[in-house]
């Protein structure tokens, strides 16, 4: 039987935000992980269109930190970083 490989929780994050990628791509932006803290928070960077949205929190909440909870239950919350 093979082993299967644990995901790191960076792996799980970066896969949670790869599945959000096409829809903030969709409007001209993008989100990068730039660190995950001691203590459980995710640091993204919201890119492009999405960085000055005023729609940008509502994204990050409902969308981005939905779908890391989801993949990397881990993390605590995510919080955009410039």
């Amino acid at each position: 039987m093979e082993e299967q490989k644990q995901l790191t929780v960076q792996e799980k994050v970066e896969m949670a935000l790869q599945m959000c990628r096409p829809y903030l791509q969709a409007d001209g932006g993008d989100v990068e992980l730039v660190r995950i803290t001691d203590d459980g928070i995710a640091e993204v960077r919201l890119q492009g269109m999405c960085g000055g949205c005023p729609m940008s929190q509502m994204t990050l909440r409902a969308g981005i930190e939905r779908a890391v909870l989801q993949c990397a239950p881990e993390i605590k919350r995510v919080e955009a970083v410039k």
